[in-house]
């Protein structure tokens, strides 16, 4: 490796320490109590730092968003199952994100309590991608009603978030994820 891509890959790693710890806290102390300074302060660097990046807390936040559902539409795009099992194995997909990346799918799933406009934009333009990506899945499998499964769908994974903010895991024992009899 040459010493310009050693640079570049210890930029990168360090953009993502960035939206990583940035994930965490607006996860766990929402968009208005998290400052870029105590994103800075978790990954060891300077605000400075974290703006070269990201020139404003906004565009941070839009960031680990953007990153997050990204890795839901993937998680969602991966899955292959007959049109029975379909509900659970993108139940199951959105758990191992759970699993894997707990912050950043919190973030994402409670993201439409942001009020600032900018955000609220981009948030309705999301939700709309995923619930569209997931009738349209619910759909070539031939599910019927596929736009209402896939609002029930959704739905369950708001409860299952509720859950998990709440730390009230009885709400969130909801079998099949989205699955409806």
């Amino acid at each position: 490796m040459t010493p310009r891509e050693k640079d570049f890959h210890a930029v990168t790693n360090r953009k993502e320490q960035i939206l990583d710890a940035a994930a965490s806290l607006f996860a766990n102390n929402g968009y208005y109590k998290t400052t870029t300074a105590m994103v800075a302060a978790e990954v060891g660097v300077t605000q400075p730092y974290v703006f070269h990046f990201f020139k404003s807390k906004e565009i941070l936040y839009l960031a680990v968003l953007e990153r997050a559902q990204k890795r839901l539409i993937h998680a969602f795009s991966q899955v292959e199952a007959p049109a029975e099992m379909l509900h659970h194995h993108m139940g199951e997909a959105f758990n191992e994100l759970m699993a894997t990346h707990r912050d950043e799918t919190l973030l994402c799933m409670q993201s439409y309590t942001t009020p600032e406009p900018n955000v609220r934009v981009i948030v309705k333009q999301r939700f709309a991608e995923v619930h569209k990506l997931i009738t349209e899945r619910f759909e070539r499998a031939g599910i019927p009603n596929p736009r209402q499964q896939a609002s029930t769908f959704i739905a369950c994974g708001m409860v299952i978030t509720m859950s998990e903010i709440l730390e009230l895991p009885i709400l969130g024992d909801l079998g099949h994820l989205g699955h409806t009899e």
